[in-house]
């Protein structure tokens, strides 16, 4: 007996089977691995910045090839450069960031791979003067000079830029291999073996090098500035994702682009987010990213960095760390360029300039305008904000000031008045006398400044009083 279908279940099969047929083709994920540094003051806009405004979202890629397309993306977090280079190697990150030493590392790295290569494709943030970078000794230490470390016991996150700023400052100074008792340790055990003066000095990235002092525990005695090598943060990228995804890199930059220019539009809102998002102190963010701060972010890869990436390379031959790499070779600037092209920029007027965005405006204590952003000042004080003055002798005096009215002060900076590099007030050492009060880094710099004006060396508290007592001591 044959049996017929009702009427109905066959018009429901071949609407089914139109509807099947009519159906786009299913979506293809494309996943893209991100390795941050959020700790590291240098990479916040090119990571933690644009994770958490998804910024990366607004500009990714909707039509075209991509119209089918999915992405996930996979942000991942490390203390350090080489583990990046590592996850970046094994395809599990097609995008990181670290800084200059680790990154010559990953180019290196990649020559010998032949799935990929990386290539250096923008900056997240660099110092000409090279800061950034440094070493501290815990507060109560004997030691103010490297020279004073010999044969001590000197920490350091091995295959870091401060481990590079480490070995260059040894060359540049003729120090033999052994000169100090170097060891490895990452920026949470070197910081804690200081702190309890298990070790003599540790060397770190930023923003270590401050956060500590600021913390209350160490003390600086050497800034990457000594080495007068510019240093820098920058991005790298698998070639076989960016050759295959090239509007996605391209995205990237966009997204980068506009986290820096969200940093500059309100930098005390910014380092207050940062904190909220990496535990970093704003105060700290601040004296790095805040106008007229030790690092410039600007994605453009300048010839300087890659000249210095260059010398980074020879050290490293020196120690025999490293064979052939030339870093020229290296750098593919296609993409980001692209992207300042279509956010209607001018990429090589950017490239051209080393500016900073600067302190600015009116002096409320001293009643002048700021001049000269490198010898003025900051107070931030919690009710008011972060007010700008025009002398380190204005911003001392401001900081009494509202000391005696009871306001609570956050932190003061000034600038070092030989290497220009922005400084806590309360870490520096100054040199005070006939009117004349200027800060410094390094205790030697301040006693060579008080012979020559016939002055002395003061602590903070004794240079606010002289402050404000015309500069007498």
């Amino acid at each position: 007996m044959v049996r017929h279908l009702p009427t109905l279940s066959i018009a429901m099969s071949v609407t089914s089977l139109a509807l099947l047929i009519a159906q786009p083709a299913l979506a293809e994920t494309v996943t893209l691995g991100i390795g941050t540094q959020d700790t590291t003051t240098n990479t916040v806009t090119a990571g933690v910045v644009i994770r958490q405004l998804h910024l990366l979202e607004k500009y990714l890629p909707k039509d075209g090839k991509y119209a089918n397309i999915k992405f996930e993306l996979e942000w991942q977090n490390f203390t350090s450069g080489p583990p990046v280079t590592n996850a970046m190697m094994a395809n599990k990150l097609q995008i990181g960031m670290m800084g200059d030493y680790p990154l010559i590392v990953n180019g290196f790295t990649f020559e010998s791979n032949p799935e990929s290569k990386s290539r250096l494709i923008g900056v997240a943030a660099y110092s000409l003067s090279g800061s950034g970078n440094g070493l501290v000794v815990h507060k109560d230490s004997p030691y103010y000079d490297l020279a004073d470390l010999k044969g001590k016991l000197v920490s350091v996150p091995f295959g870091s830029a401060a481990h590079g700023m480490v070995l260059k400052a040894m060359q540049d100074r003729g120090y033999a291999s052994d000169f100090f008792q170097l060891v490895s340790q990452s920026p949470e055990v070197g910081s804690t073996n200081l702190q309890e003066k298990k070790i003599d000095a540790h060397a770190d990235f930023v923003p270590f090098a401050e956060l500590l002092p600021f913390r209350g525990f160490a003390r600086k005695i050497f800034d990457g500035v000594e080495t007068n090598l510019p240093t820098f943060h920058g991005i790298v990228v698998r070639t076989d994702f960016a050759e295959k995804y090239p509007e996605v890199v391209v995205a990237y930059f966009k997204a980068l682009i506009a986290a820096n220019q969200w940093l500059r539009d309100d930098p005390k809102l910014a380092a207050e987010k940062i904190q909220e998002w990496t535990g970093i102190n704003k105060e700290v963010v601040y004296i790095f990213l805040g106008p007229s701060g030790n690092m410039t972010t600007d994605p453009t890869i300048k010839p300087a960095l890659i000249d210095a990436a260059t010398t980074d390379v020879k050290v490293l031959q020196n120690l025999g760390r490293m064979k052939e790499f030339d870093p020229k070779k290296w750098v593919d600037d296609s993409y980001i360029r692209k992207a300042y092209a279509e956010m209607k920029l001018d990429y090589d007027a950017q490239l051209a300039s080393t500016k900073n965005y600067e302190i600015t405006g009116e002096d409320s204590f001293c009643k002048k305008p700021i001049t000269d952003p490198r010898k003025a000042g900051e107070v931030w004080v919690d009710e008011a904000g972060i007010l700008p003055f025009a002398s380190a002798a204005c911003t001392l005096g401001a900081y009494a000031d509202f000391k005696a009215k009871g306001k609570k002060i956050n932190v003061a900076y000034v600038f070092d008045t030989t290497r220009g590099i922005k400084l806590f007030a309360d870490q520096a050492f100054f040199a005070v006398g006939n009117g004349d009060v200027a800060p410094f880094l390094l205790k030697k710099d301040a006693e060579a400044h008080a012979a020559k004006i016939g002055g002395k060396v003061l602590g903070f508290d004794d240079a606010v009083k002289a402050a404000v007592g015309g500069g007498k001591t």
